[in-house]
C-alpha cells in the first residue's frame, strides 16, 4: 500500500458513523436497515458511509435475495492499520517460510550473473522470490508511470507485462490510474 491509500484509509475512517459502522460489523453480517435502525439512521446515510468503506477495500457485500448484507474486511483492516507503522522504514523482510540459503538458491537459479531473469518461476513461492528481489530497485514512495515500471522491467525480463501484472497481483506494487507505487512489505500478499 502506498502513501496515497494509506491516507484513503485513514480519511474513511475519520468519521464517528464509519467506526461506529465497524464495530457493528465486527458483531457478523448486517444489511443495510439494519444498520441504519441500529444507528437511528437514514438509509441513504448509510449507503454514503458503505460507499465510503467499500472504496478502501473495508467492507464486503453478499446478495441474498434483494438484500445485501455487508460484512467486515478484518485482512484489510488489519493490514491498512499495520501498514503505517512500516512507513519510511523500508523493511523488506518477508514472513515466508524459507530459509536464507533457500532464498539464495532460488535467486541463483533463476537469476543469471548479470542480473537477468532467466525464466519466470512458476510455483508460488519461487516467483515470490524473485518478485522481492525485482522491487528493491524501486523506491518507496515514488510514484511511476507504466512506462517507467515496463521500462525497468524489460531490464530483467522481456516478459514485463507479466511480471508488472504480478507485482500488482501480489500487493507488491498498487496501480491507480497508470500509476504505480511500492506497497510497504506488510502488505506483500507473501503468505
Amino acid at each position: 500500500m502506498q502513501l496515497t491509500r494509506i491516507v484513503e484509509f485513514h480519511k474513511a475512517l475519520a468519521d464517528l458513523t464509519r467506526i461506529r459502522i465497524i464495530a457493528l460489523l465486527k458483531q457478523g453480517p448486517l444489511h443495510g436497515q439494519a444498520i441504519a435502525g441500529k444507528l437511528s439512521l437514514s438509509p441513504p446515510t448509510i449507503t454514503h458511509h458503505m460507499s465510503k468503506l467499500r472504496d478502501v477495500g473495508l467492507i464486503k457485500e453478499r446478495r441474498d435475495k434483494n438484500t445485501i448484507y455487508f460484512s467486515l474486511n478484518e485482512k484489510v483492516l488489519e493490514s491498512c492499520a499495520a501498514a503505517i507503522l512500516s512507513v519510511g522504514n523500508g523493511d523488506e523482510n518477508m514472513d515466508m517460510s524459507i530459509s536464507e540459503s533457500e532464498r539464495a538458491a532460488i535467486l541463483n537459479n533463476f537469476f543469471t550473473a548479470d542480473g537477468k531473469l532467466k525464466t519466470i518461476p512458476a510455483q508460488r513461492k519461487k516467483r515470490l522470490v524473485v518478485l522481492s528481489r525485482l522491487v528493491k530497485g524501486l523506491e518507496f514512495g515514488k510514484v511511476y508511470s507504466e512506462k517507467e515500471i515496463s521500462d525497468y522491467l524489460r531490464n530483467f525480463h522481456p516478459d514485463y507485462a507479466t511480471l508488472r501484472r504480478e507485482l500488482i497481483i501480489y500487493q507488491f506494487m498498487y496501480r491507480k490510474d497508470g500509476l504505480y507505487e511500492m506497497n510497504p512489505p506488510e502488505l506483500w500478499n507473501v503468505n
